[in-house]
């Protein structure tokens, strides 16, 4: 099998898991190769000088030996300052890596889903609102690029309430109905301006419809960590 030397390209880590005595196996997002899987040789050694590089939410500059599935680590270097999440923005950056890793198979690039991941991890450390925003922001472009996308092209009745029916898209229905979504709240979603807990109520519940086929939220690991943790909370003295 031919390989080929890839050069100093960026990258975001998205997961890393220990692979025989030193090394580990990464699974990182590149603007050009798309998510690819890597091997690091001797990442955990003793005297390893990339283990303090290679860390999730740092933007990273990657070399590798391209041998098909998965390559081979040559070079790491730091290419920013790693993004500070904390508390509970820290799983919603941990979401975003699983949801990219369910979605994405290896070696298709999106190089606009890249540059929307990395702006979304800037967003994360904002506000709570500001930061839940940025998810429901990130699972619509990631549905958009992936051919998925929602039918939003056209203006809602400001007035109105619809239901999301997969194939038939937005079908208008009364208030209360099961599922209703406001047209308010769509129109938001299509500009883009999540401001409100309405809005973002509605914009979570369209957007976990929409991403069931692809990723069954049952799959989903952070979401449910994220309640353990919640929970944990609120049952403390």
């Amino acid at each position: 099998m031919s390989s080929a030397r890839i050069e100093l390209q960026p990258a975001w880590l998205l997961s890393q898991k220990p692979y025989r005595e030193t090394s580990e196996l990464l699974e990182v997002l590149t603007p050009q190769h798309g998510r690819v899987g890597l091997v690091a040789r001797g990442l955990r050694g003793p005297r390893a000088k990339q283990r303090g590089v290679v860390s999730l939410f740092r933007p990273l500059l990657l070399s590798w030996l391209d041998k098909g599935e998965l390559g081979t680590v040559t070079a790491v270097e730091a290419g920013g300052p790693e993004v500070q999440l904390v508390g509970e923005r820290l799983f919603h950056g941990w979401y975003l890596n699983e949801l990219l890793l369910k979605l994405l198979p290896r070696h298709d690039p999106h190089p606009a889903l890249y540059r929307v991941y990395a702006d979304s991890l800037q967003l994360l450390a904002g506000s709570a609102l500001e930061a839940e925003a940025a998810l429901r922001l990130f699972e619509l472009r990631a549905l958009e690029e992936l051919g998925y996308g929602l039918p939003l092209a056209e203006a809602f009745d400001e007035a109105g309430h619809y239901r999301y029916l997969g194939d038939r898209g937005f079908v208008a229905c009364a208030e209360g109905t099961r599922g209703a979504l406001a047209g308010v709240s769509l129109n938001a979603l299509r500009a883009g301006w999540l401001d409100s807990r309405a809005v973002l109520d509605d914009a979570r519940r369209l957007l976990r419809a929409a991403l069931e086929p692809q990723v069954p939220h049952a799959s989903l690991r952070t979401p449910q960590l994220l309640r353990e943790m919640r929970a944990f909370g609120s049952n403390k003295p």
